[in-house]
Order: C-alpha cells, then sequence, then structure tokens
C-alpha cells in the first residue's frame, strides 16, 4: 500500500556529493503522544573521557544494555514509528547565517519554484487557497497531531500543509507546535526538511513545510513501491542523516537535539536523498559555555531508538542522538525494525541480534536478505555494524560525536565505490 503520507511524485533535487568528507557551516512526524515536555533544566555534570574497550567487550556491554532501551517507564510518553508529513528546513535567523549555512552539497533544493524558506506568517485565505479549503482530495497524511495536506502556493511551489486537530489542542500540544516553529525557524541544509513559514490564530495552528513526495524511509526499506533499496543508496542516506545531525549539533547558534531519530522520519527524495524531518520533540542542548553538560528533561522519543543513558537518568545531550543513528544503521543494512515482535526471542531487538552477529565474525549474516552478499557489501557491512556499535555503546562517553561518524561513512563509502568498480 502507498504511503499515507505523501501524494502523486513531483521532481525533487538531486544533489552531488563532494569528493571529501570536510564538513562546513551549511546548511513530520506527527507524534501520537499528547504531550511535551515543558519544564526542564540544564545541570552541570561532570563529563570525563572512559576509555574505550575492546571491541568484543564493548560489544557484551551494548549487548546486555539494549533491552533496557526497549522497556520505556510507563510515566513517559512515546511517538508513534510512523510518519505522517515531509516537513521543512529554513531560513537562519540574519544574514550571517544565511551566508554560512548553504548547502553541503553546494546546491539549493530546487524542488520548489521561488517562495524562500523561512518563518513567514501565512493568512488563514492563502492556507485555504492553496489547499483548495482542505478538500479531501488533497489529504495525504494523518497523525496524533492533525491532518497533512498537499497545497500549491500562488508561486507555484509545492508545500505540505500541517494542520492540527482543534479537539486535542491543549498546552502540550502548543509547545510541540512552538517547538517546531523555533527550531524549523533557524535551521537551514540539504538534508533538513525545508520550512516556508507557519500560521497561529484563535484556534488554528499550521505549519507550511516542503513537499516530499516519495515516502519515508522506512516505506523504502518495507518495498512498499516494489522497488529493493540498493546497498549504495542506503549508504547515501546514511550519510546524509549523518550530516543533518552534524549540523544541528555544531552549526546552529545554540546546538539542537533532535530526539526522535527514526527511520519514519527521514523522507526520501525522487533521487534517493535524505531529509531529516520533524521537529516536535527537539531541544536545545546543555550551554557548554556555562559548564552544563546535559539537559535534565521528560523522556520524549520512540521506543526502539532511545538511548538507555536518558532512559535511565532523564539527562538529554547530544549523545542521545547518536544513540538513536547507531538503532538507525542496523536498521539500513538488516532493513529490519528496532523491534521484530514476530521474531524468535534472539532477534526480537534488532540491534542487540546484529551485535551479537558481528562478534561471533557473522555480519553478512544481518544483511537484507533482498540485497547480493558480494565482496563489496560484505566489507561495508562489517564497518558499518562497527561503527553501529560504537553509537551504541551503553555510556554516552564511549560514543563517537556525529562528526566521527560522518567521516567514517565517508571513507567506508569510498572504500565500497573503489570495491565496486
Amino acid at each position: 500500500m502507498k504511503s499515507p503520507l505523501f501524494g502523486s511524485r513531483s521532481r525533487s533535487f538531486a544533489a552531488t556529493p563532494p569528493e571529501n568528507p570536510s564538513l562546513s557551516p551549511s546548511t513530520s512526524t506527527y507524534s501520537s503522544s499528547a504531550s511535551v515536555s515543558t519544564s526542564a533544566s540544564t545541570s552541570s555534570n561532570k563529563s570525563s573521557a572512559a576509555t574505550k574497550n575492546p571491541v568484543k567487550n564493548a560489544a557484551r556491554s551494548v549487548a546486555g544494555a539494549l533491552v533496557a532501551c526497549f522497556t520505556p517507564p510507563e510515566s513517559e510518553n512515546f511517538s508513534n514509528d510512523s510518519s505522517v508529513l515531509a516537513e521543512a528546513s529554513s531560513n537562519s535567523r540574519g544574514e550571517r547565517r544565511r551566508s554560512s549555512n548553504h548547502s553541503i552539497y553546494g546546491s539549493s533544493n530546487d524542488s520548489t519554484r521561488t517562495r524562500e524558506p523561512g518563518s513567514f506568517k501565512f493568512t488563514m485565505d492563502e492556507i485555504r487557497k492553496a489547499t483548495r479549503n482542505f478538500s479531501p482530495t488533497f489529504k495525504i497524511g494523518q497523525g496524533g497531531f492533525g491532518t497533512v495536506y498537499k497545497g500549491q502556493l500562488e508561486d507555484g511551489t509545492m508545500v505540505a500543509v500541517k494542520r492540527a486537530k482543534k479537539s486535542v489542542y491543549d498546552k502540550h500540544l502548543g509547545t510541540e507546535f512552538q517547538s517546531e516553529v523555533r527550531t524549523l525557524a533557524q535551521v537551514e541544509h540539504l538534508n533538513l526538511v525545508k520550512f516556508y513559514g507557519y500560521l497561529e490564530h484563535e484556534d488554528e495552528r499550521i505549519l507550511v513545510v516542503e513537499y516530499v513526495p516519495n515516502g519515508t524511509l522506512r516505506e523504502h526499506l518495507d518495498c512498499m513501491d516494489g522497488n529493493v533499496l540498493d546497498f549504495a543508496s542506503r549508504l547515501d542516506i546514511a550519510i546524509d542523516v549523518a550530516h543533518a545531525i552534524t549540523y544541528l549539533h555544531m552549526y546552529t547558534d545554540h546546538p539542537i537535539i533532535h530526539r526522535d531519530i527514526k527511520s519514519s522520519n527521514i523522507l526520501v527524495t525522487e533521487n534517493l536523498r535524505a531529509k531529516v524531518a520533524d521537529f516536535g520533540f527537539a531541544r536545545l542542548a546543555a550551554d557548554a559555555e556555562s559548564g552544563a553538560t546535559h539537559v535534565s528533561t521528560q523522556v520524549k522519543g520512540t521506543a526502539g531508538y532511545l538511548d538507555p543513558e536518558y532512559l535511565k537518568t532523564y539527562q538529554l545531550t547530544e549523545k542521545s542522538d547518536v544513540y538513536s543513528f547507531g538503532v538507525l544503521l542496523v536498521e539500513l543494512v538488516t532493513g529490519r525494525r528496532p523491534i521484530e515482535p514476530k521474531r524468535d526471542l534472539k532477534e526480537r531487538i534488532t540491534a542487540r541480534w546484529a551485535v551479537k552477529m558481528f562478534t561471533n565474525g557473522d555480519a553478512i549474516l544481518t544483511l537484507d536478505p533482498r540485497l547480493v552478499r558480494n565482496p563489496a557489501n560484505r566489507l561495508a557491512i562489517e564497518k558499518i555494524l562497527e561503527l553501529s556499535l560504537q553509537c551504541l555503546a551503553p555510556n554516552r562517553h564511549n560514543r563517537p560525536v556525529m562528526r566521527k561518524c560522518v567521516e567514517i561513512l565517508w571513507n567506508i563509502r569510498k572504500d565500497y565505490k573503489e570495491i565496486s568498480t
């Protein structure tokens, strides 16, 4: 069944990566969770660099700790693992950020025509005209927060219009809406969905964002369109997502923690490039200049991707995104969901199963069975699972920063292409 998120296909950008992995300061799902933490305090913690253990010892530690992240506390709220919207990346605040935050690939997204991204306030008349008065034929998604419509602005720009349910307005959803607007309004990156503006008037809350017509990563891994996502494309997508998270952590005015990295929040363009979406759970990271090392906040995220240390301590850091990215890497190479309840007990938690297979020297057995077991894939899966093992370290201090993940993945892709040719 075709994704409920997207309408008919339309053209999207083609990004050609540069020949080196250097990062320059460049450049939704609806959550069915009904609350977003409104009280968060920044705490100071001592930071110590933990000594890395050998791979097998680390793997045992990871495997033992993974179980905890799949049994979240009853008092916390988690989003469903389903995406409903092509969300947006936006303009920066001021000319300094506008000049420095261009695409890491050196080109702009040309999937729309003339509308510039930014925190532009739309009128209700403009929204109604774009969506033909919220016509049912323009509906492309439904979620806990509301409904998504495909729309076309007067200048021809194709957009997705996210309209909140009037029946579920409360302070928590209001906070989530404001969080998404604030975050989208300060980011601009090719691998983040583009933000065009919003409307908040009386009982209406609406986001207007980039329309990405080709579904989510999860849908592609499930082969919902009948086509198998090849290994090279999966590697490209991993790098795109890593670039996006690195940008959020390092190149915004204040570091941003996405807090809900997952395959259903990764939108795929016509050219099989990735865009990270859904900033409803996003939080500003701790202010390092003040000496703070984490933000203490209510747990938010999706079961299967949650950092077990964050679950245990309520201390949120950028390394929580790194952990989720490690789960995503396993998902990319195996094609499996993070939790597979219908499989044998030993294989139900995909990351734990994959780590065990890797440490036993059987990494190739975790490869998505729809992919070919050739020399290039064999080499790449070994290295990708080794990186995911580091990202899944129980202690956040043992996890790499996202910039390091980008560098490692670039080298993996370089070796992969050399072997494939």
